[in-house]
């Protein structure tokens, strides 16, 4: 147990030390991510100093074997010979108890160390003799005992081979490297062995002198390399960020926005041909606007004009219809279809003049805190009576408490009515089930039938004007095509989704979900899209503002959008039901 708590806390300490390093780095990701710039300086910098690095590595300790190499052939030959010299000194001792023998070895040590050049100055001759304990090594200075080691006066004395090695000891409070030679001398009573010891401070400054040249210079190149990569990088980078600062400004609507075209390089080329581009792209966008502009003001002119005669038309045709009674039977019959007619036409005008208010960008959004408990409620009592015709039962699976949010009851009302009658007009004769589910941040509701569904692709077409799954299908309720259309920008004035979900024979779900708080971001829906019932072959994909459809059943999302404001619509739009 106690292991286990002391590897939690080690996780949660790490964790916490990750999110910090995370949080203080985000800045420094940030602008590596986006700024093409700093990559390229920041990759020459690393990639010249790991390069002049190496290279000055080379430099240096190249340089410094060159100067110890010279140092240990100037000492070797020296070493030889000193050693020849003292073996023409000691030669004529025929014995290690001769008692002059002590008196020449000082004089042999005085006059060797006497004959060293300026540049060994500090130079330390010693002749011992390991091989014979009763003659005392003589030396040019006293402390030699930390330069010859015990396993060179091994070699030396021992294998009679010469050796070299290089030792560090401390002079006057400073460390100094010495190359150590060690020579046995051969005389009439056996060998003694000669150490000849240089300091190697003159190599060291001059390898210390190239070290601190090639760092300095390695230094200065790498800045150097990084200013010109910067510069370069600078002059390659600039025209692309002012084509996508021209390009942002183009898709903002500033279509008259263009580069500048300077010299004739492939900068120039690009600049020229994104010039020619965004021109025709102008004029392209132009006329389309004026295309659209002429076919919304020539939509709303009719559906104006077509109101006065159509007033005319309903008065006459009400009276007809109120004295149809008193009529032959087939002229009373037609007074019922004319009737008919005429009320579908009249919904067709009322739709057309609300889609032209969405396409001039002057519907506005009347939000007020609402329950959409009651607006489920009556929109379900509304339809009842074409649902007991077509035989089908309608399901609302409410909360038991209020659910409050800041919406447009009116085109909350108008969804519903559609998305329902939808339902009811496709469902086959199956129950219809309307669930309502709220959070912190959304309602969703969702409309379920059972009917014939929809196929693969249709989920994208089903909130096009005037699309209907099956032209051959007779309507129930007489809708105009523009139902769908007409809930999906209402969806969107609330800033909300309206999803569809669909899969043949397997029926089809609709959902709508809107933010508690109007202005906030929808993140996730309350409900899922996919049913419960057909998510076991379906996963249900992640909602997002703006979603690809889910594999397998078809599935499409319609994002959240605002428009301009404007006056809103009218309340007499009859619900549309065809699909």
């Amino acid at each position: 147990m106690p292991v286990r708590r002391t590897l939690r806390a080690v996780r949660r300490h790490w964790r916490v030390v990750v999110r910090r390093g995370r949080r203080l780095s985000a800045p420094v990701r940030r602008s590596w991510r986006r700024s093409l710039h700093l990559r390229v300086v920041t990759l020459t910098l690393v990639a010249s100093s790991l390069l002049v690095g190496g290279f000055g590595w080379f430099i240096a300790d190249r340089s410094t074997n060159i100067l110890l190499d010279r140092a240990r052939d100037e000492v070797g030959s020296q070493t030889a010979a000193k050693v020849e010299y003292a073996r023409q000194q000691l030669t004529v001792h025929r014995q290690v108890r001769d008692p002059k023998l002590p008196v020449t070895l000082n004089n042999t040590i005085t006059r060797l160390s006497a004959g060293d050049s300026a540049e060994s100055g500090g130079a330390i001759l010693t002749i011992r003799a390991d091989n014979f304990p009763d003659l005392k090594p003589v030396s040019s200075k006293d402390d030699t005992g930390t330069l010859i080691t015990r396993e060179m006066r091994h070699e030396v004395s021992a294998d009679a081979q010469l050796a070299q090695q290089i030792r560090t000891t401390e002079v006057g409070g400073e460390q100094v490297k010495y190359l150590v030679w060690g020579s046995p001398v051969p005389t009439s009573f056996g060998h003694l062995e000669l150490y000849y010891m240089v300091p190697l401070t003159t190599e060291d400054r001059a390898a210390n002198q190239i070290r601190t040249t090639v760092l300095v210079t390695g230094l200065a190149l790498v800045i150097l390399l990084s200013m010109v990569a910067g510069l370069v990088t600078r002059m390659v980078v600039t025209p692309v960020r002012v084509a996508a600062r021209t390009a942002q400004r183009l898709s903002a609507g500033l279509l008259d926005q263009r580069m500048k075209v300077d010299g004739e390089d492939d900068l120039a080329l690009l600049a020229a041909s994104f010039n020619q581009m965004a021109a025709n792209l102008q004029r392209q966008i132009v006329r389309l606007e004026e295309m659209s502009r002429l076919q919304r003001r020539f939509t709303s002119d009719v559906s104006h004009e077509l109101r006065t005669p159509l007033t005319t038309v309903r008065m006459a045709a009400d009276l007809i219809f109120s004295e149809r009674d008193e009529f032959d039977p087939a002229v009373a019959r037609s007074a019922e279809l004319l009737q008919a007619e005429l009320d579908r036409f009249e919904s067709l005008l009322t739709d057309l003049l609300e889609i032209s208010r969405f396409d001039a960008g002057f519907a506005a959004l009347d939000s007020e805190h609402s329950d959409l408990v009651p607006i489920v409620q009556r929109v379900a009592e509304r339809l009842e009576s074409l649902a007991e015709r077509v035989g089908i039962t309608i399901e609302l699976r409410l909360p038991d408490t209020p659910v409050i949010a800041e919406v447009d009851p009116r085109r909350v009302e108008r969804i519903l009515r559609n998305l329902v009658g939808n339902a009811v007009e496709h469902g086959e004769g199956r129950p219809v089930e309307v669930t309502l589910a709220t959070d912190d941040a959304a309602v969703a509701v969702t409309v379920r039938d059972h009917g014939v569904g929809l196929k693969p692709g249709e989920e994208r077409l089903v909130f096009n004007r005037f699309w209907r799954a099956d032209p051959s299908r007779a309507r129930q309720t007489g809708g105009t095509g523009l139902g769908l259309s007409i809930s999906v920008e209402d969806a969107r004035l609330h800033g909300g989704w309206l999803e569809a979900w669909g899969e043949p024979g397997g029926g089809s779900q609709f959902r709508l979900t809107v933010p508690v708080r109007a202005g906030d971001r929808l993140v996730a829906a309350p409900l899922p899209l996919i049913p419960r019932d057909r998510a076991v072959d379906a996963p249900v994909p992640a909602p997002s503002l703006a979603r690809e459809p889910a594999a397998g059943p078809a599935s499409t999302t319609v994002p959240a959008s605002t428009t301009g404001p404007g006056a809103p619509a009218g309340d007499d739009e009859p619900a549309e039901v065809g699909r």
